[in-house]
């Protein structure tokens, strides 16, 4: 387990997450219905991802979380895009929105693969079980 808050990435999307609020508070539920909520959840979920994934023991289950969390900036990436082309974020905000989102994208992908490169070294130094264990531990 470690210290998300400690994560210059996880504070990177906690600053979009807010970006992304500030963004569409001014937006009209009713002209939009779902998006808005849909655009804050997908950024929301990339810290929260992150965060699960630090209280986490294993290399794997950190791993794990942080896919997810490449997986919402992805989503996060389109519904900004759609929001930009029904005119629902200003190109300002959405230039400055999807910048962010590539910038958090590109830290993720660097850590994720630190994660599982860390996680793969340390199935290799685990001592392999003979073939008596295997069948022990299918029985």
């Amino acid at each position: 387990m470690q210290d998300y808050k400690k994560l210059t990435v996880w504070a990177k999307s906690h600053q979009l997450v807010l970006l992304v609020y500030e963004a569409t508070s001014a937006v009209p539920e009713r002209k939009f219905p779902g998006l808005t909520s849909q655009i804050r959840r997908a950024a929301a979920s990339i810290p929260a991802n992150i965060a699960e994934g630090c209280g986490h023991t294993g290399s794997r289950e950190l791993a794990r979380c942080l896919g997810n969390a490449v997986a919402s900036s992805f989503e996060l990436a389109y519904h900004l895009q759609l929001a930009a082309d029904l005119q629902m974020v200003s190109k300002s905000d959405f230039a400055r929105l999807d910048a962010r989102t590539e910038q958090v994208k590109r830290m993720l992908s660097s850590l994720l693969v630190k994660v599982r490169q860390n996680a793969n070294l340390r199935e290799r130094k685990r001592p392999l079980k003979s073939p008596a264990q295997l069948t022990e531990d299918r029985g």
